[in-house]
Order: structure tokens, then sequence, then C-alpha cells
């Protein structure tokens, strides 16, 4: 992979890393599994074709296409707001409750799927969307579920090995794209019928 392939250069912020050794969101959304600490990592380590070490999904053949899930910070932001959650008396929702492995600030991550791009040097294939679930209703607020539609994140394959550090960071992209837009939801197109 060549900067010539990925023109676009952009200061981001990496506001936020995850990674955990068991999926915590199993099951029915429950109160006392909502109420623990979400972990927070001050860095971690990508592996290309496996994922992040020490991660539940690092190495499982089911996930190697999708072992990386990266969300904007901005889409809890804009979420807030539409919740009535965006006032300075309101404690700001949390955007690694979202269990995504890098929250970046700065970035329109929504326009990443199906493209390659790098983070600080790792290259990422970007793939399908990062899905919210009924979880978020319990761990952000009642609502969440619905309104993480569209920006959820994208999941995404390491093809280069590194570590991501939290802090400022260089994303190159494929794409051009648009921070203003980092916080807006991505809906599929609905074709007329004929």
């Amino acid at each position: 992979m060549t900067e010539g392939e990925l023109p676009y250069s952009y200061d981001v912020e990496v506001v936020g890393l995850l990674a955990s050794p068991g999926h915590r969101y199993d099951g029915r959304p429950d109160a006392a599994v909502a109420a623990r600490p979400v972990e927070s990592r001050p860095q971690i380590e990508v592996r290309a074709g496996l994922g992040i070490v020490g991660d539940r999904y690092f190495g499982k053949p089911a996930h190697r296409d999708a072992s990386v899930t990266v969300i904007a910070a901005e889409a809890l932001d804009a979420l807030a707001t539409e919740l009535g959650r965006g006032d300075a008396g309101t404690a700001p929702l949390d955007p690694l409750a979202t269990r995504r492995n890098v929250v970046l600030r700065g970035a329109e991550v929504e326009a990443l799927r199906g493209g390659l791009f790098s983070l600080d040097g790792i290259v990422f294939a970007g793939g399908r969307p990062a899905n919210p679930c009924a979880w978020l209703d319990l761990v952000l607020a009642p609502g969440a579920h619905r309104g993480m539609r569209g920006r959820g994140g994208v999941r995404c394959a390491p093809r280069t090995d590194g570590v991501l550090r939290l802090g400022p960071a260089v994303l190159r992209s494929a794409v051009p794209l648009d921070a203003a837009r980092a916080g807006a939801a991505v809906r599929p197109q609905v074709r007329p019928r004929s």
C-alpha cells in the first residue's frame, strides 16, 4: 500500500480504545452487567489478519474480516443532543459503552465502509456497518438503540500490524471525508418501486 493509494490525510484524535477478553453484551440486556465499568486501554496492539491482541475476536476465523470496530465520538454527541442529554447539566454518553474498539474524534467514520484506510500507519479494510444492539438502551440511554442506527461505526479487518495509542493520530483514506458529517447517520437508500 502506497500513500498515493490513500491520498486524503486528516488529523484526528483517538479518544477511546477497548480490547475485551469477553463478550459482555450477551443475551438479554441486564442492569447488573450494564453497571460494570467500561474497560479502557491507553494502547492496543493490532495484528494483520487477526485483530486486537487480548480481544475476544482475536484470531477467530468467523471475525477476521470484522475483528476491529471503529466509531466516531461525534455519533454519541449527536445522539445525546437528540435524546435531550446534550445539556451542560447531564453526563455525556460514554462512546466506549458501545463496545467499539477504537473511538475517533474528527473523522467521518461511516464513509470508510468498503474501502481501505490507515490510522497511524496501520492499514484497515473497512467492511460492513457495526450495527447497534438493544443493550445500548440500557448502557447509554433509552432510545439509543434506535438512535445509533446508521452511525454505529464500521467493522474492519487489519491488513498490517501496529500499535494504536490514545491521543492525536493521522487518518489516511482513499475517499475524501467530511468531519462535519462525523455524527450523521448513514441510512440505506430506499429504491422507489417501479
